[in-house]
């Protein structure tokens, strides 16, 4: 009896763990959804989203990630599936180290927040080849994306083995896992018209595959204005909640799958913003216009480490997001979508359960309201789309300013806590520092040898399409080929000079004759194709001509990714004595990777492998230089800055921190991207090796090792400003204030610093932004003195906007002008936490 007893308790609990992880048939699904929202568990979610790309960060990285956007009111995080990482060699899988996908998304289990698995397989994201490997694009007869037996066989085994993955550790939301939602393809309507009737016949053949191996949760497909029913189409873009013409079909929710944080970069880009105030402005349109899913495209974008980076796409990725390349908060962005995330889940039972009513004052002005139980229960959204004049509106019998382009938030249809123009949040700068104690030691150099014809073992008649020959295993190609010349051959006069040309199919190239360099040439990421043409001095006799082609990533978008090429199309030399000579087709020797490339001497077992000299101070082609540093002082993020080179790659301690390009110059004469980041987590405490490849010369002594913080914090209020959108709460039904609602600035220094120095206090007008504020006509000495009072050796600190307390001796001298509060300070540790 006790042996029966002990079975029987066994199986009870097998067959509860076994609900628990949803192996049991369930009345309803634990993810459902209809038109007005997704459900889960039962219950109707407002969904703040944010991508994360687990490739895009070392995993020490992920845990202050994850907890930062928790904090920043996210409750689900976005995410791709890279295949060409996962199987660079076909047959051979990688799951290690920063691909580890499984450890990340059980990491956001562990804090409380769902997934949205993106499986793709094609992802776009500024991604090498667009998350495709090499290999797949020479399968015979493939054609990518398309109704293709070749393409949807490999689609197809792919997808089975990530879902199988997740489904052997129990991910998904029915198994008792974080994720609630998937996704097959990416923004196919962009190209499906180029397939014709075999885009819209694999359109549903995606479809069908997906559900067809899992359907224990929803899924979506992006920008796919024709999905098949048995997905969501969802809204990629900046203003979906005013563009977005609903899903495909009655009884689905409006999903914003992509709300695109900033601008990525490409090398050779201005900068670029997107204000946080326009994303707000964007977000709460949406949620007000039965929206019920908001994922922002970046949360964090992180780094392209390595050659993952698409086409003259830079290294940092999305530094704009709401938290920066380094994982530090951009604020205001960051403190200002948490408080609008706030506002909404203030007004969530009105939004999900009230019925909707929207008023239209006038071309600009709306009001649309949410009620519940004859109006117990409401929200309303106050809207002003003029994007130049301020406004007031009469909602109710009371007036209501509304600045330009912007949307009040009233949980209760009376008080404003939220207006999108208006930022409670504080800012930040970030300050990139000079570390004091991680000083590079002696550099030393190794030179490329320029290879000949007959150094090169890979011959051809014509030089070999770029892509094909390196197969995605280097940037670079060496080509060399030798033409014999009679003097009689050669300009007669001085003053001319042959001149080398090259056509080339991009991405950018270094020319050598008789071991002298030539010059450097490249395209760009509108125009990848470009002519190389310089003057070059040839002899009697032999002439060696060696060319280094390059790419700066693979493609990631448009339509037949696999028929695209690169590399030297036409060679000639020009102002011969005969006229033009065309060499393309006189023979080349060829080889993939440059030999320090090939001999890994970036790493501490291969850089013995050759002969390393003392740097001579003198900046030359395809060089590569060494040194070692101790990692910087404190705990704040590691950068380094390159504006003393050109272009190359870098790596620490054997690692590749990803492609470099500071001569490449914006329209405002400045790189597109100076600073290069180091994780912490590549350092050892001292004597780590820094390697980096330069391939038209710069200077190495002159590259420094830089820490990164956004110590300098500041506050902008104005007399229209609501209070912080802590003041409020939803509790039984009832909205009501937690404390007394004060209009003030706040302001927290990040980890456990301390306000060291008030930089700059303004009552009265102010321009410019964080760290770079300018003094207007009126201001307050008294204003400046209490900030330092209320402030200085204070982790936080708050100062009310109280004109009594902040004019000198009370009197206004400019009371025409609406008064605005502006303060800077910067923090940094106290004495006491560093002793």
């Amino acid at each position: 009896m006790a042996e029966i007893s002990r079975i029987l308790s066994l199986l009870l609990f097998s067959l509860l763990v076994a609900s628990a992880y949803g192996k049991e048939k369930k009345d309803e699904p634990v993810v459902t959804y209809d038109e007005r929202s997704m459900i889960i568990n039962g219950s109707r979610e407002l969904l703040f989203s944010g991508s994360v790309h687990y490739p895009r960060s070392p995993p020490e990285m992920w845990p202050d990630i994850i907890r930062k956007a928790k904090e920043g009111g996210l409750n689900l995080i976005q995410t791709y599936i890279f295949w060409n990482i996962h199987e660079p060699v076909q047959g051979q899988f990688n799951f290690e180290g920063n691909y580890d996908f499984i450890k990340f998304i059980k990491m956001i289990g562990e804090n409380g927040l769902w997934v949205t698995l993106r499986v793709g397989p094609y992802v776009e994201a500024e991604w090498n080849l667009g998350g495709f490997p090499y290999w797949l694009k020479e399968v015979p007869n493939i054609i990518f994306r398309s109704y293709n037996e070749p393409f949807m066989q490999h689609m197809k085994q792919y997808v089975e083995m990530i879902l199988n993955m997740v489904k052997k550790e129990k991910l998904f939301a029915d198994q008792g896992g974080p994720i609630i939602m998937a996704q097959i393809e990416n923004e196919y309507n962009n190209v499906q018209l180029a397939y014709r009737e075999s885009g819209t016949k694999y359109v549903k053949w995606a479809a069908d595959m997906a559900v067809g191996l899992y359907s224990g949760v929803p899924w979506v497909m992006c920008k796919q204005r024709d999905a098949p029913p048995t997905v969501i189409s969802t809204c990629n873009g900046r203003q979906c909640g005013d563009t977005f013409p609903g899903p495909n079909g009655p009884g689905k929710p409006s999903l914003w799958t992509e709300n695109w944080t900033a601008q990525y970069r490409v090398f050779g880009d201005s900068p670029s913003m997107r204000a946080a105030e326009d994303i707000a402005f964007a977000v709460t349109r949406f949620f007000a216009r039965n929206g019920t899913l908001n994922n922002y495209y970046m949360y964090y974008g992180g780094t392209n480490f390595g050659r993952t980076s698409s086409s003259f796409v830079t290294t940092r990725y999305y530094d704009e997001a709401p938290l920066d390349e380094f994982g530090l908060k951009r604020e205001p962005k960051f403190g200002h979508l948490r408080d609008m995330h706030r506002a909404l889940k203030l007004c969530k039972k009105p939004l999900l359960w009230g019925k909707q009513h929207v008023q239209k004052v006038s071309k600009d002005l709306e009001i649309t309201t949410y009620e519940k139980d004859e109006g117990k229960i409401c929200a309303a959204f106050l809207t002003n789309n003029n994007s130049r004049i301020a406004s007031s509106i009469n909602f109710r019998g009371v007036d209501y300013y509304l600045p330009a382009k912007s949307v009040s938030i009233l949980p209760d249809c009376k008080t404003v806590v939220y207006n999108t123009q208006a930022v409670v949040a504080q800012h930040s700068s970030r300050n990139f520092v000079v570390s004091e104690k991680a000083k590079a030691k002696k550099w030393e150099m190794f030179k490329e040898k320029i290879p000949t014809k007959t150094d090169l073992h890979e011959k051809s008649k014509s030089p070999k399409e770029l892509y094909s020959f390196t197969k995605d295993t280097s940037d670079y190609a060496w080509y060399s080929t030798s033409i014999n010349f009679d003097r009689r051959d050669l300009p007669m006069r001085s003053d001319i000079l042959p001149v080398l040309q090259v056509a080339s199919l991009g991405h950018a190239l270094l020319a050598f004759v008789n071991d002298e360099f030539v010059g450097f040439g490249h395209g760009s990421n509108i125009e990848k194709s470009h002519v190389f043409t310089k003057s070059i001095n040839l002899k009697p006799g032999e002439n060696h001509v060696a060319l280094l082609a390059m790419t700066v990533g693979l493609p990631n978008s448009g339509a037949f990714m696999e028929k695209r090429f690169a590399g030297p199309r036409v060679v000639t030399i020009q102002g011969l004595m005969a006229g033009t000579l065309d060499i393309t087709n006189n023979h080349w020797g060829q080889q993939v990777g440059v030999s320090g490339e090939n001999m890994q001497i970036y790493t501490e077992e291969g850089l013995k492998k050759v002969k390393w000299v003392p740097y001579n101070g003198t900046p030359g082609p395809v060089t590569w230089y060494k040194t070692y540093f101790d990692a910087p002082e404190g705990n704040d993020p590691v950068a380094l800055r390159m504006i003393s080179m050109a272009k190359g790659m870098v790596w620490v301690n054997g690692i590749s921190i990803g492609r470099y390009w500071v001569s490449y110059l914006s329209a405002l004469s400045k790189p597109t991207q100076e600073e290069y980041h180091v994780p912490r987590a590549f350092l050892k405490p001292k004597d780590n090796l820094l390697v980096v490849f330069e391939e038209t010369g710069g200077n190495p002594e002159k590259i420094e090792i830089l820490t990164v913080n956004r110590d300098t914090i500041c506050s902008v209020i104005t007399e229209f400003h609501p209070p912080d959108i802590m003041t409020w709460e939803r509790k039984d039904d009832q909205f009501r204030a937690v404390v007394d609602p004060v209009k003030a600035a706040y302001l927290t220094c990040p980890d456990v610093k301390v306000v060291e120095k008030v930089e700059f206090v303004s009552f009265g007008e102010a321009d410019g932004a964080c760290g770079a504020f300018v003094p207007g006509k009126c201001d307050s000495t008294k204003a400046h003195k209490v900030v330092e009072q209320e402030c200085l050796g204070k982790n936080t600190c708050t100062i009310k906007f109280d004109r009594e307390d902040l004019l000198d001796d009370g009197k206004d001298s400019c009371p025409d002008i609406a008064k605005t509060l502006a303060i800077q300070v910067k923090c940094g540790h106290s004495k006491l936490s560093i002793d």
